[in-house]
């Protein structure tokens, strides 16, 4: 029979060897209305500062603070997402709020890819600019137990919450997907701030440029 130190001993081992197979996942949600170069240095810094294993892009169905009328289908989106990170090694895209369809709600879609990864710890990245906005959001006491958040560094605001945050420096990019999809709609180039297939898939599809 094995005494209690023995006992100790097995168990702690067991939980060792547990936390060594958990893997350390980043996430970036969005609707990547298209996807551009801010998205994937972001995903990029995250993932090497914190030495994470994966990182996923996770585009929204409807996003319950965006008008759905400026959305284009998502399935163009992932399309898009897909072509921006079909050559990297350890960036993905994640489709589990497409697949539920509807508004998506930050705790629903983490409890549920929880249940389904239980080995996994998520890293949910989020701007310095949202920080000050986080107490607003839905079950946010209970998310935050359930993912650590990661906060991009802003220029102008200030490096406090009083929720858990790990704050990583990443280069300042000014551009967004209302700025591309603008310069679609005037005939401007969008040459290096987007993907070159990206690029490609928007003209090809006649995307943005109709845009209201």
């Amino acid at each position: 029979m094995m005494t209690k130190q023995q006992e100790h001993a097995l168990v702690k081992e067991e939980v060792d060897t547990l936390n060594q197979h958990r893997k350390r996942v980043g996430i970036l949600g969005g609707g990547f209305n298209p996807v551009h170069i801010g998205h994937l240095v972001m995903a990029d810094q995250v993932y090497g500062q914190l030495g994470l294993d994966e990182f996923y892009l996770m585009p929204t169905y409807q996003s319950p603070h965006v008008d759905k009328k400026t959305v284009i289908d998502a399935t163009h989106r992932v399309d898009m997402l897909t072509l921006a990170t079909e050559s990297s090694s350890y960036l993905n895209v994640e489709l589990e709020e497409v697949f539920r369809e509807g508004k998506s709600y930050t705790f629903d879609t983490m409890e549920s890819l929880i249940a389904k990864n239980p080995n996994t710890d998520y890293y949910f990245v989020i701007g310095g600019d949202m920080v000050e906005y986080l107490p607003k959001w839905y079950r946010i006491d209970e998310l935050v137990q359930m993912v650590q958040f990661v906060a991009i560094k802003r220029s102008g605001y200030p490096e406090v919450s009083k929720y858990p945050l790990i704050w990583v420096d990443s280069p300042r990019i000014d551009v967004s997907s209302s700025l591309i999809r603008g310069n679609i709609q005037r005939g401007c180039p969008i040459k290096y701030l987007v993907p070159d297939d990206v690029i490609d898939y928007i003209q090809k599809k006649d995307l943005y440029k109709h845009d209201n």
